[in-house]
C-alpha cells in the first residue's frame, strides 16, 4: 500500500478538529487534524464537514505551512 492510501485508510471519526488561526471573519476557513499514529495530516472545509477531508504527510504539510510563512513574510 502506498503512503496515500494508507493516510486515507485512517478513520477521522475520533480526530480532534483545529480551525485555522488565520480565519476569516466571514467563515470562511479551514480544520486540520492530526492522523492518528502519527500518519500525516487532515484538512477540511470547516462549512463542509460531511466532505472528505484531504489528507497529506506530515512531510508535505511542514513544506506547504513552509512555503506559505515565506510567502506572509515577503508580501
Amino acid at each position: 500500500m502506498n503512503e496515500l492510501a494508507g493516510l486515507y485508510a485512517v478513520d477521522l471519526v475520533g480526530a480532534v478538529w483545529r480551525k485555522s488561526s488565520y480565519t476569516a471573519g466571514n467563515g470562511n476557513c479551514v480544520e486540520v487534524a492530526g492522523i492518528p499514529g502519527d500518519a500525516g495530516i487532515a484538512v477540511r472545509d470547516s462549512k463542509n464537514v460531511d466532505i472528505p477531508a484531504a489528507r497529506v504527510s506530515r512531510q508535505a504539510w511542514s513544506a506547504f505551512l513552509g512555503a506559505v510563512d515565506k510567502d506572509t513574510l515577503t508580501s
